[in-house]
């Protein structure tokens, strides 16, 4: 594969690590303005397991020191397109800036934690609707 190829899907993992912090940073803003708001959908209880179960692999990678393995998997294609740092292409040298920033490990499972708890008191605030097979039959056979 050539070094483009390669820093193209370099690329397409630093998209995806972005969509992923966006799902659960702007998921937990959605859930709070929609309970004050009265928005039913954010009582989903498959977006709220989703958003749970998010934050709670980014909580648990923190606190045992595991690097996020989308950040290892974007490093190993760089490295594979023969670049040192993430200055590559435009795309990496923007969303890198907006992604990562520098401070100690112990301060992102501190920062980690206390988001994570911001998302259990949400279920405590805006509890989600319960799962329902009844509901989610209806849904498929209409």
């Amino acid at each position: 594969m050539s070094a483009d190829s390669y820093r193209l899907l370099a690329d397409g993992v630093l998209i995806t690590h972005l969509a992923f912090i966006a799902f659960v940073g702007g998921g937990l803003l959605l859930i709070l303005c929609g309970g004050v708001r009265g928005w039913k959908w954010i009582r989903n209880p498959w977006f709220r397991t989703a958003h749970l179960a998010a934050i709670g692999v980014v909580v648990i990678q923190a606190w045992f020191g595991i690097i996020c393995p989308l950040t290892t998997l974007e490093m190993h294609l760089r490295d594979q397109a023969g670049d040192a740092t993430y200055n590559g292409t435009f795309v990496a040298h923007w969303l890198r800036r907006l992604v990562f920033f520098d401070a100690p490990l112990w301060g992102f499972a501190v920062g980690y934690s206390l988001f994570g708890l911001a998302v259990i008191g949400s279920w405590w605030k805006f509890r989600p609707d319960p799962f329902r097979k009844n509901k989610l039959k209806a849904w498929k056979n209409p």
